[in-house]
């Protein structure tokens, strides 16, 4: 019987280009490659480690000697940049983070050995205080226990050169407090390294998925919460006001953070920017998918793949992703 028949004139019919798989690769309008995938890393003190974070499987805490092999690993498969983030011993810890910004500390002799070994790669370095502080918050605190802004930048600041003198290519902002932006921008400005760039965490939410990542590193602060710094997830014209300033303040890339429960909020910056976009794709989301998967309940490599595509048709032209290289071995 014919549509004519049935009462219906369909002079277009959407279905006619998903008819095969070979059409709807040519109409398919979101792309997902390796080349937008950051890779988050955690590197320790040692040799020869590598320690699952339990909330995390397939995520590592590795030596610097195996995370080398791992970065080399990785590279092979097209993934061309990494998210280094420490894991600090609570002796080197103290009240102001002062091993952020030691020329010998972790992150600097990492990065240093990251670009002996692999020049090619992007390294990323995450500027914030809470794996240096023995406290666990972003910043310097008052007598009171509040996070004190300028104080703490004055350190970021000093972070971001140590950092960029050691090799990194991009710093990356993760604390959220005020100005932040420009006076690393000014501090890495007059130290010489104009070439090094700033990936902003530029909408930060004190958000309940980031739970795996402190186990990851210990970095869950000792006393209250991170919610006077950190956004508010009841917010979305906040985000995009945060996204202005750091822009302007010298940001060459802007992120949003986490990214599945902010969709709406990732397409609201890139309709408010024309620099990059990121958003991380975080512990949480990571995790879930993964106890999913374990238990048989969902198909784990499709939903990662739909996870990330989800991500990049709300607008992200990078996403720091845990899955990266699961996703570069599923692409290749």
């Amino acid at each position: 019987m014919s549509p004519q028949s049935n009462g219906l004139n369909l002079i277009y019919r959407p279905r006619r280009l998903r008819r095969t798989a070979a059409l709807r690769r040519m109409v398919q309008e979101t792309q997902l490659t390796v080349n937008d995938l950051i890779y988050p890393m955690f590197v320790t003190e040692g040799e020869n480690q590598k320690v699952e974070v339990a909330s995390m499987p397939g995520c590592y805490r590795f030596s610097l000697d195996l995370l080398l092999q791992e970065i080399a690993e990785v590279y092979a498969l097209g993934i061309n940049a990494i998210a280094l983030f420490p894991v600090i011993p609570e002796s080197k810890k103290d009240e102001t983070g002062s091993e952020s910004y030691n020329p010998e500390g972790l992150v600097q002799r990492t990065v240093a050995a990251i670009e002996q070994q692999t020049p090619d790669i992007t390294v990323i370095t995450d500027v914030a205080l809470d794996p240096f502080t023995s406290h666990g918050h972003d910043g310097l605190l008052d007598e009171d226990g509040y996070v004190m802004n300028d104080e703490t930048v004055e350190v970021l600041a000093k972070m971001s050169v140590s950092q960029a003198q050691a090799g990194a290519d991009m710093v990356a902002p993760s604390d959220m407090m005020d100005g932040r932006i420009g006076a690393i921008r000014e501090a890495l400005d007059a130290a010489g390294f104009t070439h090094v760039g700033i990936l902003a965490y530029s909408a930060k939410y004190a958000s309940a998925y980031y739970g795996p990542f402190r186990d990851a590193l210990d970095s869950a602060p000792k006393s209250g919460d991170k919610k006077t710094y950190q956004m508010d997830p009841a917010n979305s014209i906040e985000a995009v006001k945060e996204v202005e300033l750091d822009v302007d303040e010298g940001a060459d890339i802007v992120m949003v953070k986490p990214a599945l429960p902010y969709l709406d909020i990732i397409a609201k910056v890139r309709e408010a920017t024309d620099v990059p976009v990121a958003a991380y794709n975080v512990s949480g989301e990571y995790a879930m998918i993964k106890a999913a998967g374990q238990n048989g309940w969902i198909d784990e490599k499709k939903v990662i793949l739909e996870t990330l595509l989800s991500i990049k048709r709300a607008g992200a032209d990078l996403i720091l992703t845990y899955f990266a290289k699961e996703v570069a071995l599923m692409l290749k």
